[in-house]
């Protein structure tokens, strides 16, 4: 199973919680790629660009996806690559936690480590250039997470009812 959304959506929160729920294991893949890399994932994007880090996305994910009872968070722009996609319709459901823009950006601002939401020098973005880096960002990706097995509103919701949210609407994916 995979927790998808938007950078900032929770799923590093949500999914550890979500996955002792429902008796599975938790990965957050950005953290898995952290340590097989030694690097931050800013770092990554800096020195290798996105593209090289999408590869390295896309290997960690498939490593991964051969294991069963597993929820994993994915990095917010991994649906976007193809290859990936494809990888997560194949292998198991996707759980999109869905947030408002404006919340999004509110969450956002000022959080550090985030590479597409930094200037080529790694430095925050001005509050109007996040506000259109986040909106641009948001509605090159909204589409690819709509196609979401589950789809959760997490606007208003603390974490412990979002969990009880998903695990309801997992009902009828999970083994009974």
């Amino acid at each position: 199973m995979y927790l998808a959304g938007f950078m900032g959506s929770g799923k590093s929160t949500i999914g550890p919680i979500l996955a002792n729920a429902i008796g599975y294991s938790f990965i957050d893949l950005d953290s898995v790629i952290e340590s097989q890399t030694g690097c931050t994932i800013e770092e990554l994007f800096r020195k290798e660009g996105e593209e090289k880090f999408r590869e390295r996305e896309r290997s960690a994910l498939r490593s991964a996806s051969k294991s069963s009872l597993l929820v994993i968070a994915l990095g917010g722009g991994a649906l976007t690559d193809a290859a990936s996609l494809a990888i997560v319709r194949e292998t198991g459901i996707v759980v999109y936690l869905r947030v408002p823009l404006d919340e999004l950006i509110g969450r956002l601002h000022g959080r550090h480590g985030r590479p597409l939401l930094t200037t080529e020098k790694g430095e925050a973005l001005s509050p109007q250039a996040l506000r259109e880096r986040v909106t641009a960002l948001f509605a090159a990706r909204e589409s690819i997470y709509m196609q979401s097995e589950v789809i959760v509103d997490t606007e208003g919701r603390t974490v412990g009812l979002t969990v009880d949210h998903i695990v309801k609407k997992l009902s009828a994916y999970l083994p009974q």
